[in-house]
Parts: structure tokens; C-alpha cells; sequence
């Protein structure tokens, strides 16, 4: 999801820039190694002050963009120190701690631990429900979309089915959330061996790419191809799914590199297609 952008004043009324906004840009640029110098740089430079929010925020910016280079573990690891920071300088349900939780949950999704993430996301999207403010449908959105994946993962598509057509049926802008969701759905369609409704969705959702800004487009390299690929495959149509494979991995390497957990997908893909599985 988009991130929040805390904005301070300054004495003749207008908005001072943030000291996380060039950490901020370079995430949403997709240059993320870049990013996490610049907020580890932001957070190592505030002064030392219990109340002080733009050190933690730029430490939430860091385990970002570690995530998106591949680095799961460490990622989790920097989301569970900022748990406790979050829920003192904000507090519990501040839109800024659910979405850390959110972003935590779905982190844990690389290393596995799908049943975590389904019971955190379904926490946090509880929590924003009962919130207020023009934050709290996106963050519930985007738990919504954590739980999907979690359910998916641990073999429940006709739940994640559910869930994800609720979650769009909510959500009609065609926006990055859109595109998940609809991602979601096709998984869960494909998990259920309904190939030929599941690259319908995947095709729509391509659709829905092609028409947003390319920041939006920017964290979801390679997932549209994936869906793609993999229901073509299903269709046996492996002729097709494999250039399509290969797009998926390609873009992951160059988005996120090596050890991300979506080019690890793209890559198991190619290789079931290359083996006749």
C-alpha cells in the first residue's frame, strides 16, 4: 500500500518537507537499496526523544525496502523491534500501527508462516473496520489482500475465493488494490483447477495494470505474468506459459533480484513448465 507521508509545519503556515519523504520516493521508484540507506541514514540522525516519529518511521521505510530486496528474515526481524516503538509513539490503533502490522503480517509470508499472517491480518483488518479516517479503508484493503495470499498458501481456495470477491465487490477503483485483489482471486481459481476462470481474471488484471501509474504498477513486477503463466499452464497450453514464465522471472530479477519470494515463484513455475509438470 501506498506509504503515509507525516507532514510538520513550519511558522508561516505551509507544509515543511518531511525528513522521510526522499526515503519515501526512492521506495515508490523502485530503487530500494537506495531507499533503506537513506531512512536508516534518517533514523540514525533524529535526536534521541521517546516521542520522536520520524525515526521510527523511517526504520518502518528500512524494513520496507529490506523486504523488497529479498531479505525476509531480516525484514520480519526489523518489523518485530518497531512493534513495541509504533504502539508508544502512536499508539495501538493509529493508522500508522496498523499498517506496520499489516506490512509485518504479509512479510511473513515469504518465510511461511501463513498461519500468522491470516490470524494478524485478520486483526488488523477487524481494528481498522472499527477506525476512522480517510486511512483506514486502504489499510483494511490491504489486509484483506495479506489474508487472501494466506489462505491461498495454506490450500484454502474457496475461502480465499470468498473473501477476494467480497474484498472487490468493496473496492471498485481501479487502483494497485484492485490489481491484488483480482491477483488474489486468481490464485485462488487456480488453486481450485478452474484454469480457464482463472486466466480470465489474470487477463483483467492485466488489463487493470496497463491503465495505472507506473509507481503503482512498480511493486507488483512479474505478478500479473505469473498468473498468466500458471493458468496456462493448467490448460496445458505450455507453448504459451512459458514465455510467459519467463517475462515473470525476468521481471522479478530485475525488480526485487535473487531471493525475493516472488522470483522464487516465477522460477519453480519455469522449471515445472520445463519439465513437462
Amino acid at each position: 500500500m501506498r506509504l503515509f507521508r507525516p507532514r510538520g509545519r513550519i511558522s508561516g503556515g505551509q507544509s515543511m518537507r518531511s525528513p522521510v519523504a526522499q526515503a519515501i520516493a526512492l521506495y515508490e521508484a523502485g530503487r530500494y537499496s537506495e531507499a533503506e540507506a537513506e531512512a536508516r541514514a534518517v533514523a540514525a540522525a533524529r535526536p534521541r526523544r521517546r516521542d520522536d516519529m520520524h525515526a521510527p518511521l523511517a526504520l518502518g521505510i528500512a524494513a520496507l525496502a529490506t523486504g523488497a530486496q529479498g531479505r525476509h528474515a531480516e525484514a520480519v526481524t526489523a518489523y518485530d523491534a518497531l512493534m513495541p516503538v509504533f504502539g508508544r509513539v502512536f499508539g495501538a490503533e493509529h493508522p500508522q500501527t496498523l499498517k506496520l502490522r499489516s506490512d509485518r503480517a504479509q512479510a511473513l509470508t515469504a518465510l511461511a508462516r501463513y498461519a500468522e499472517c491470516e490470524a494478524e491480518c485478520a486483526a488488523v483488518a477487524e481494528a481498522a473496520t472499527r477506525g476512522t479516517g480517510p486511512e483506514m479503508p486502504r489499510i483494511v484493503t490491504a489486509a484483506r489482500n495479506g489474508l487472501i495470499y494466506a489462505l491461498n498458501a495454506q490450500g484454502r481456495h474457496p475461502e480465499a475465493e470468498t473473501l477476494a470477491r467480497e474484498a472487490l465487490a468493496a473496492h471498485r477503483a481501479p487502483d494497485r488494490f484492485g490489481l491484488v485483489l483480482r491477483l488474489g482471486l486468481a490464485r485462488s481459481l487456480q488453486g481450485q483447477a478452474r484454469h480457464e476462470e482463472a486466466l480470465a481474471e489474470a487477463e483483467r488484471a492485466g488489463e487493470l495494470r496497463r491503465g495505472l501509474p507506473e509507481e503503482q504498477r512498480r511493486p507488483e513486477a512479474g505478478a500479473v505474468e505469473l498468473a498468466l503463466a500458471a493458468a496456462l499452464q493448467g490448460l496445458s497450453r505450455g507453448t504459451e506459459a512459458r514465455p510467459r514464465a519467463v517475462a515473470a522471472l525476468d521481471a522479478c530479477l530485475s525488480a526485487f533480484g535473487p531471493h525475493h519470494y516472488r522470483t522464487s515463484e516465477a522460477r519453480a513455475l519455469l522449471d515445472r513448465i520445463d519439465s513437462g509438470g
